[in-house]
């Protein structure tokens, strides 16, 4: 369980010896997740660090982005800004963010039949109002904060990743200290963009289609971020970080694939079942193998040093810059998800007497048919915004942060002096 107060410990000098990156993933509501994950970090690892632990790069998808940019916003209190951001979460009332819009459904099917509805600027064509959510993240980002925080070397550089509606191709907003304009992928699906980092461009990267608007920026549409690039690495390192957080709030269950399929029965799926599924696999990003050709050159470098010596890295470094690659280097990863079906756990709770007591009427009775449908609620689970559930996903991030508590130690540690 995590504590109600943040510690506060003294400011202390120190020198950063790599900048860190903090990678947070999508999946909308289950994004209260790394908060819980974040807050430990902030709170537990500094105290036994004996300082406030650096977080030089952000880089967010979806919630992840929401997360990202307050963090951001706040690196002035670097500690209590996860304390912060769980509260943004635990005041969340289902209502105020999921709140279905009759203008915006209206607007959705008239689209849908080739009919664009006259003076419905507003009006984009999704199930929800985005009013509610885009009150919230405006009310936690103050104007010119992230700028500011730049400016004052708190951070280094934040990227807000989304998918540009025209082109389908993912669309990485960055702001970096010094406007320092990073050397980028040559990946035809991926754009980088240099901007003043913005609530829109966080509120844009959350747009799950048809549940939320796009929204407009500079004259183009963008949505969900995690529709290309739900766990977004690459470019926490192309902004110059070399040892990262990754926190994921996805759930893989660890079992034999043929026992998995032998669990199946043999009637169709209810489609409300089937809606989450496809949601996962939308959003499903391949960070485990991303990971693992990480610790792979790690480990070949450490192989090649001990076989050939330490010029070893430097000797392949100058051949690779000859013929215009970039440089290798070992990388740290902590990686972080979640251990926890939150699909169930949502499940359970739209059943609860809370769920009952606090969401009534028509999106209450919504939601508990979603709840009914199996013992998994993956598509509830993207859109349960309400505080009490938030606070369980904050508390399982928390243990789940905890249980690696002497890595994230050791992985700090060996970056400040």
């Amino acid at each position: 369980m995590s504590p109600t107060r943040a510690t506060s410990l003294p400011p202390t000098s120190q020198t950063h010896l790599s900048r860190v990156g903090l990678v947070l993933a999508g999946g909308s509501a289950r994004g209260a997740y790394e908060v819980g994950v974040v807050r430990y970090i902030l709170e537990e690892v500094s105290r036994a660090i004996g300082r406030p632990v650096p977080i030089d790069v952000l880089s967010g998808t979806s919630a992840g982005s929401i997360n990202a940019i307050m963090l951001a916003a706040h690196a002035e209190e670097p500690i209590r800004r996860g304390e912060l951001l769980a509260k943004a979460w635990a005041d969340l009332e289902l209502e105020d963010v999921v709140r279905p819009s009759p203008g915006e459904i209206l607007s959705l099917a008239a689209r849908m039949i080739g009919r664009s509805p006259r003076g419905a600027n507003s009006r984009r064509g999704a199930f929800f109002d985005p009013s509610g959510i885009q009150r919230i993240i405006r009310s936690l980002v103050p104007s010119g904060s992230i700028s500011a925080h730049l400016r004052a070397g708190r951070l280094s550089a934040i990227s807000i990743s989304t998918t540009h509606v025209a082109s389908g191709k993912t669309v990485i907003f960055f702001q970096s200290r010094g406007g320092v304009t990073p050397r980028w992928s040559h990946d035809p699906t991926m754009v980088a963009r240099p901007a003043t980092i913005t609530p829109e461009h966080a509120i844009a990267s959350a747009a799950v289609p048809l549940a939320f608007p796009a929204v407009e920026i500079d004259g183009e549409f963008y949505c969900d971020g995690g529709l290309r690039q739900n766990v977004p690495l690459s470019p926490a390192r192309r902004l110059g970080a070399d040892g990262f957080i990754v926190v994921n709030p996805r759930y893989i269950r660890e079992e034999d694939p043929g026992a998995y399929l032998a669990r199946g029965g043999g009637t169709y799926p209810d489609p409300l079942v089937l809606a989450g599924k496809a949601m996962n696999a939308l959003l499903l990003d391949r960070i485990e193998n991303d990971i693992r050709r990480l610790e792979k050159l790690n480990a070949i470098i450490a192989a090649g040093e001990r076989r050939y010596g330490p010029t070893f890295g430097a000797t392949i470094n100058e051949e690779l810059g000859r013929g215009g690659e970039g440089a290798l280097r070992p990388i740290d990863v902590v990686y972080i998800r979640a251990s926890a079906d939150i699909g169930v756990m949502a499940a359970d709770y739209v059943r609860s007497p809370t769920f009952a007591r606090r969401v009534r009427g028509l999106l209450g009775r919504a939601m508990r048919r979603i709840g009914e449908a199996g013992t998994e609620a993956d598509l509830l689970s993207y859109v349960l915004f309400d505080g009490p559930f938030a606070s369980m996903l904050v508390d399982i991030g928390w243990s789940d942060a905890k249980a690696q508590h002497d890595g994230l130690v050791a992985f700090f540690a060996k970056r400040v002096r």
